[in-house]
């Protein structure tokens, strides 16, 4: 598999970025980048990343992967990943980064941690709760 490619999709208010290919350098960060800025630039407060056809990932794929996720957190927009395959999964242990991830193996199951996370209610900005 050699071009990253990116397929988008929506479950509900969830809106699934599919990729697949190689997070590599050159073409894979740079649709990962452009993807999510698109996407939040739309407005879009849950992102899924499915993950789970991304064959390699090099270094500016896990710096890319890292900073579209927190580009994403600034503008309030929760983003969770769909399955890391093996060899990704084992860089990014490697790396030390896994746990900045909040990972799912099941698509369902990231769908319904999405909707808890909406029926949770917000606590007001800017003060403490009480000891």
């Amino acid at each position: 598999m050699g071009q990253m490619e990116a397929d988008v999709r929506s479950a509900g208010d969830v809106i699934i970025l599919d990729l697949r290919g190689r997070l590599v350098s050159g073409s894979g960060d740079q649709l990962l980048r452009d993807s999510m800025n698109e996407l939040v630039a739309e407005g879009w407060k849950k992102i899924l990343l499915n993950l789970s056809e991304v064959s390699s990932i090099d270094s500016a794929g896990i710096g890319e992967l890292v900073a579209s996720t927190k580009m994403a957190g600034r503008f309030g927009t929760n983003v969770k990943i769909l399955r890391f395959g093996d060899r990704v999964r084992h860089v990014l242990a490697i790396s030390r980064l896994l746990p900045l991830f909040e990972v799912y193996e099941d698509e369902r199951e990231a769908l319904d941690k999405f909707a808890q996370l909406a029926a949770q209610p917000t606590p007001p900005q800017g003060n403490k709760s009480p000891k």
